[in-house]
């Protein structure tokens, strides 16, 4: 008998310094220890017996001074003893020795402590040797009358298994437990004997339902749990049957347990699209979300109304309960949240879209009040990002969520600041009709901004949206308030020197011992030029304006945008204004404080020095006031305007081509063929194709694949372990299922040799774990063997599993014989699936990963693009920066890539590439940066890209990582 089929029902951990005891020591042990030297010898022959080695010398001892034990702990570690023991000789002939230990079973099974007699069946259900149990089978049917229902509940357990695998054993089987069914008050007991009813005879599991349909609400769960079960399987099988059974899904839908409610809920969907069934199933749904407390099921359920909104018959009735749907919302867990205001996004029309508005403000509202916390900023940035979708389906609900979210401009989240802004920013482009009451709203929270970027990105919009008279004079007065008193450097240097208006001591806060005092070594003060000495403390930076800090601090970026912004403003003023001295006074104006700005960068004033960049712009937008050029002129008046346009055009035409594609991967043509269930390649599926043995078999991995699919599929995943030449011929079939691999090896004995002990011997690098040591087999001459070995993935790095083959030859002088394997390589791409993200996000944890991994680009490839698609396929990633974005021909490409892998790990990549178009045959060079929160990530992805190019060359180079 090969390894495969040899039976496994416990799990047990050898330790890892577990050391193989003397044999001698051992049976003295058993033959003349007490109970607790006993119970210790039987636990190191267990872990012997695991690890491979043979105890045929010692069976009788343990028959003979261990098994008459009563000792509770004993009889225990004996029924582990005899499940994992091999019971019979290499021929398949039963060991005589088992005679004796079955009449310890019948004495088990007869034994007066109810514990001994439960643990006692539920062993016998373990048993694949008929001889065995043939003898207790009078013992075991008595067992279903005991008075205790621990041994009631095991009986019917033991009698289901030795049914289902050795009928002939006990043939009227479904007649004694339906008798028993109908007198047994226990709910386990019964529980049992219905599951066994279902799947031994599904008749008289029926009759028995039929007679207590309307007492199944006052069940136990466990037996509810078994009556849908069977309730799915009967309509599934024969749709005729539902209406006599929906009225009893109905009424378990009010069941006191949660998984009854969730089966029946999801039963009850697959039986019926009618709406009230469809209410009623997504009413329990919702319950269960709002009052379980795990959220690992709260996203389970969650999973489900999402994929009840895919199909056209619910999804009415689910735009029904988007205000239920909504009530999740007061779970703490922020993954909850973001998928249920994603499923109302979805949901939402225009009949509850005011609802929806305002419990959004309501949970705005909430987080406002609260203590700052990382969650708590994160789900209003959520909130934000919700309203502004919101605003940009339904637009007449923008109005009201306008002002509501102007007020987030001072926030000390600054993600959700910046979410504000770029939703206005649309806002005002897409609705003109708006734009008044947006100024409005900006320029009134324009003085409570306190981040440099949210000012930075408030200037331009204001900057471009200021279209009436009165605004831009608003604007400039609150921009002339920022800056301060100008000239900035004159200011500056009348403070640093003490000249500071009387008006301007009251302002500060600081205490007047904070002044920093220079004293020399001969105990006189120092003087010090005000040219030498930056800002002075924290004192003058807390009195200074917002604009003027920024500008103090070195920051004249903004000092551009604030240029670019004047330039803006009195173009458009010109236009509008017909007397032409206010034209030149606000023109004049504009000038005075671009110029100051240039003045401070160059006095040596502020913390860092302006950069060229920087004075380049503002030297830009004074000659475009002075020169007034048509062709400025209309660069900064309308072709800005035209830009963005242009860009949220081509980001609607992105969100709009991503949803297009999913929806066409789901949709079915009216051409399509179609699937029938009998004419499948799954030869699984039975009767009617039941979808529980369906899925079942899927996630045990039994479903049986037709010969087309297996050659594209399994053969592709073939390692060969050993040579053809070699005596053993191995090779591995390697299955990745998330964070399990299961090897399957294919051992040959190549010779005409009996090989004894031949064990597969494996181990592992990386942050893979192998769950459990193959057990030794013996191969007959030619013969053949396949061994399945688990290992446990923890992380995605690259891992590698190496081993040998070690076996002895029957009549040989020398030792165990060795074959050394080839090593498997886990691919870190098994694990690693294409994701999205937004750029704000994208940049936030590019910023705070700290692995990085740099990759030189060694490739034949002379076209940008192709190497671009061929490094996604590759590495699993997706290419966040739009087509629109890439197209084109100019010698340079830049893209940003992203990817998470099945344990959560963020993957991020910046790809620079660079072609010479002199020469059109040149490859393409340039270098990959890889960012990860983990070394291994990084690295691993490294590597994947390193070997992708190495297969396409001759002459392969590794690239610096």
């Amino acid at each position: 008998m090969s390894l495969a089929e040899l039976p496994c029902y416990t799990i047990i951990n050898v330790p890892s310094d577990f050391e193989t005891p003397n044999e001698i020591q051992l049976k003295n042990d058993l033959e003349k220890g007490d109970i607790k030297v006993k119970t210790e010898a039987l636990k190191k022959i267990i872990y012997m017996i695991l690890n491979g080695e043979k105890i045929q010398n010692m069976l009788m001892n343990i028959i003979r001074f261990v098994l008459p034990s009563q000792d509770h702990m004993i009889k225990k570690m004996l029924l582990i003893f005899w499940e994992i023991v091999p019971k019979t000789y290499p021929d398949g002939k039963l060991m005589q020795e088992m005679i004796l230990v079955c009449d310890a079973y019948r004495k088990d099974l007869q034994h007066p402590n109810e514990f001994i007699r439960g643990s006692t069946l539920r062993f016998l259900c373990k048993l694949k040797e008929p001889e065995l149990l043939e003898p207790l089978m009078p013992t075991i049917r008595s067992c279903l009358e005991h008075r205790h229902s621990y041994v009631r509940r095991n009986a019917v357990l033991a009698i289901f298994t030795i049914f289902k695998n050795f009928d002939f054993l006990i043939p009227d089987a479904p007649e004694l437990i339906a008798n028993f069914l109908d007198s047994e008050q226990d709910m386990s007991c019964k529980r049992n004997a219905f599951m066994m009813l279902i799947h031994a005879d599904q008749d008289r599991a029926l009759s028995f339902l039929s007679t207590c349909m309307d007492q199944v609400q006052n069940f136990g769960d466990i037996l509810q749990l078994v009556i849908v079960e069977l309730i799915y399987r009967v309509c599934h099988q024969n749709p005729s049957e539902r209406s006599k059974f929906i009225r009893c899904i109905y009424n378990l839908l009010n069941s006191s347990s949660a998984s009854v409610r969730y089966e029946a809920a999801g039963t009850l969907v697959t039986l019926s699209s009618a709406p009230t069934a469809v209410k009623a199933a997504v009413s329990a749904y919702i319950d269960l979300i709002v009052k379980e407390s795990d959220n690992n099921v709260k996203l389970i359920v969650l999973d489900r109304l999402i994929a009840m909104k895919d199909v056209p018959s619910h999804e009415k009735v689910l735009q029904e309960s988007v205000m239920d749907i909504m009530r999740v919302l007061a779970s703490p867990d922020l993954e909850v949240r973001r998928k249920t205001l994603n499923i109302a996004m979805e949901l939402v029309t225009s009949r509850n879209i005011e609802e929806l508005v305002l419990i959004l403000k309501k949970e705005i509202s909430k987080t406002q009040g609260v203590v700052e916390q990382d969650d708590n900023g994160k789900y209003r940035q959520l909130l934000v990002r919700t309203l502004h979708s919101t605003c940009i389906k339904f637009p007449d609900v923008a109005s009201s969520v306008i002002p509501l979210l102007m007020e987030f401009l001072s926030d000390n989240n600054e993600l959700a600041a910046m979410d504000v802004l770029i939703f206005v920013r649309e806002v005002m482009t897409r609705f003109s009709n708006l734009r008044p009451i947006i100024v409005e709203k900006l320029l009134e929270s324009f003085s409570l901004i306190s981040s440099v970027k949210i000012h930075r990105a408030a200037l331009w919009i204001l900057g471009e949206f200021c279209e009436k008279i009165e605004d831009m004079r608003t604007f400039m007065a609150e921009i002339r308030q920022s800056l301060g008193e100008l000239p900035l450097v004159e200011d500056e240097m009348k403070k640093a020197a003490g000249e500071e208006p009387p008006g301007d001591e009251g302002v500060s806060s600081a205490p007047a011992g904070s002044t920093q005092r220079l004293v020399t070594a001969d105990g006189t003060y120092a003087t010090q030029s005000a040219f030498s000495s930056n800002p002075e403390s924290v004192k003058k930076n807390t009195e200074r304006p917002p604009l003027r800090k920024y500008l103090m601090e070195g920051d004249f970026f903004i000092g551009a945008a604030l240029g670019s912004t004047l330039a803006k403003l009195a173009l458009r003023f010109a236009s509008l204004v017909q007397d032409e001295k206010k034209e030149n006074k606000f023109n004049a104006e504009c000038m005075f404080v671009i110029t100051t700005i240039m003045h401070l960068g160059v006095s040596g004033l502020p913390e860092k020095k302006i950069t060229k960049d920087d004075l380049d712009r503002l030297n830009l937008c004074l000659k475009v006031l002075s020169d007034r050029s048509s062709i400025l002129v209309q660069v900064f008046t309308s072709e800005c305007r035209d830009a963005l346009e242009q860009m949220l055009e081509a980001q609607l035409q992105v969100e709009t081509s991503g949803t297009k594609g999913e929806k066409k991967t789901v949709a079915v043509q009216p051409d399509s063929p179609i699937n029938f269930l009998q004419l499948s390649k799954f030869d699984s599926l039975m009767g009617a194709g039941d979808v529980l043995d369906l899925s079942l078999s899927a996630a045990l991995g039994t479903g049986k694949i037709s010969n087309v699919d297996f050659a594209t599929s399994k053969l592709n995943k073939v390692t060969q372990l050993t040579g053809l030449s070699d005596p053993v011929y191995s090779e591995a079939y390697v299955n990745v299922n998330q964070y399990d691999i299961v090897l399957d090896v294919l051992i040959v004995n190549q010779t005409r040799d009996t090989l004894q002990n031949c064990t597969l011997e494996l181990a592992t690098l990386g942050d893979l774990k192998l769950v459990e040591k193959p057990q030794p087999i013996v191969l007959a001459p030619n013969d053949f063997a396949n061994i399945k070995a688990n290992v446990k993935v923890a992380s995605t790095e690259n891992g590698i599993i190496f081993g040998n083959i070690v076996y002895d030859v029957k009549g040989a002088v020398s030792d165990r014989n060795v074959v050394v394997l080839n090593d498997i390589h886990i691919d870190i791409m098994d694990y690693i699936v294409p994701a999205t993200c937004t750029e704000t996000e994208f940049r936030s944890m590019w910023a705070e990963f700290e692995w990085e991994n740099k990759v030189s680009v060694n490739t034949t490839l002379s076209n940008l693009s192709e190497y671009l698609a061929s490094l996604l396929k590759n590495t699993n990633m997706k290419c966040l920066t739009p087509n629109k974005a890439l197209s084109g021909e100019c010698g340079f490409m830049a893209a940003n890539l992203y990817a998470k892998s099945i344990f959560g790990e963020d993957a991020l990549a910046n790809v620079s590439l660079e072609r010479n178009l002199s020469k059109p045959d040149a490859p393409v060079t340039g270098h990959i940066r890889i960012r990860a929160k983990s070394q291994g990530m990084a690295l691993s992805l490294g590597d994947k890209i390193n070997q992708s190019q190495k297969s396409r060359h001759k002459k392969p180079t590794v690239a610096q990582g």
